[in-house]
């Protein structure tokens, strides 16, 4: 059996932005495995772009969903719900074909609020319906205050949220594996 395939999706599109960084110890997390992040920097959805000819930059981030196992996306928070270029991102991957349907999907967020990006998580939920994924329902991996759970290199150092993130990513490649089974 050849090596699976995680695509990792990050909703801020800041280099160093926390999400990132979880995102990053999610495919860690996820042990041996092709790891893809895709590039969420695409055109506003448009129907008038759209007829002119699909933009290669959203092709490519579909084919890149549908070549994979599994998909981690780390989201954070803006104004309560999930950022603009995650959701343009999604409308663009919806047209014409569903690559998503039945693909193993965990989210992860990290946000300055207590709650830790709760409320993009359940956004993001509610907005990926339509997909069809397989939506791991937990354990939520919701980093709360991440300035004090990552090392200047990047890496998680909480226990709690490692353990987790762990737990998390140990059963989005049960389901990835059992999938190709």
């Amino acid at each position: 059996m050849s090596e699976l395939t995680l695509m990792g999706l990050c909703g801020s599109l800041r280099a160093d932005s926390f999400n990132r960084k979880l995102m990053h110890a999610a495919a860690r997390s996820f042990g041996p495995a092709q790891f893809v992040e895709g590039d969420l920097n695409l055109p506003l959805f448009n129907e008038d772009v759209e007829a002119q000819g699909m933009p290669e930059a959203v092709t490519r981030l579909k084919e890149q969903v549908k070549a994979a196992d599994a998909v981690v996306i780390a989201c954070p928070e803006y104004n309560k719900a999930p950022p603009g270029v995650l959701k343009n991102a999604l409308d663009w991957i919806s047209r014409g074909g569903q690559p998503w349907t039945g693909k193993p999907v965990a989210l992860v967020s990290a946000a300055g609020g207590r709650a830790g990006g709760e409320r993009t998580q359940f956004a993001l939920r509610l907005m990926m319906v339509p997909f069809r994924p397989l939506i791991l329902q937990g354990p939520e991996v919701l980093v709360a205050s991440p300035k004090d759970h990552f090392d200047t290199q990047g890496a998680l150092i909480t226990e709690t949220y490692q353990k987790l993130l762990d737990e998390l990513m140990a059963s989005l490649r049960a389901a990835a594996e059992g999938r190709r089974a």
